[in-house]
């Protein structure tokens, strides 16, 4: 039924890791902008991006991108977000994470093969998502 990637070895799964959120406020930012710093942060080794509406000085609207990233890469990542977003600044904070092990699999099911990811902890399966473009495929 289903077809596994490696599997990782029994007591392998990843411990609490520590990850870096950075944060910045843009206003008068376009949504191209922000897009293309999107892309670029994910392309260039972040964890995640993601952005929030939020309201700025004098009422005016604006928007605040987060970036996740590794310790030893947040330096790099702050210098890229204001290389793209001509940001005066950045914010640092860190967070410790619990990462469950993933495995990426493939189910046969009626209407054809879908893609899952397993996520275990302590060995034990917790999730099994579809992948989305799978399953719409």
């Amino acid at each position: 039924m289903a077809t596994a990637d490696p599997q990782p070895a029994p007591g392998s799964e990843p411990p609490a890791t520590r990850v870096v959120e950075l944060v910045v406020n843009l206003a008068d930012t376009t949504g191209e902008v922000v897009g293309d710093a999107t892309r670029t942060l994910l392309a260039e080794g972040a964890l995640d991006v993601w952005t929030t509406p939020i309201q700025m000085k004098k009422q005016r609207p604006g928007v605040m991108l987060s970036v996740l990233a590794a310790p030893d890469n947040s330096q790099a990542m702050a210098s890229r977000i204001l290389e793209l977003t001509g940001s005066f600044g950045v914010r640092f904070r860190e967070w410790d994470r619990l990462v469950l092990a993933r495995e990426h699999v493939a189910a046969d099911t009626r209407l054809g093969e879908v893609q899952l990811t397993l996520g275990r902890r302590d060995g034990r399966l917790v999730t099994a998502p579809p992948e989305n473009e799978s399953a719409r495929a």
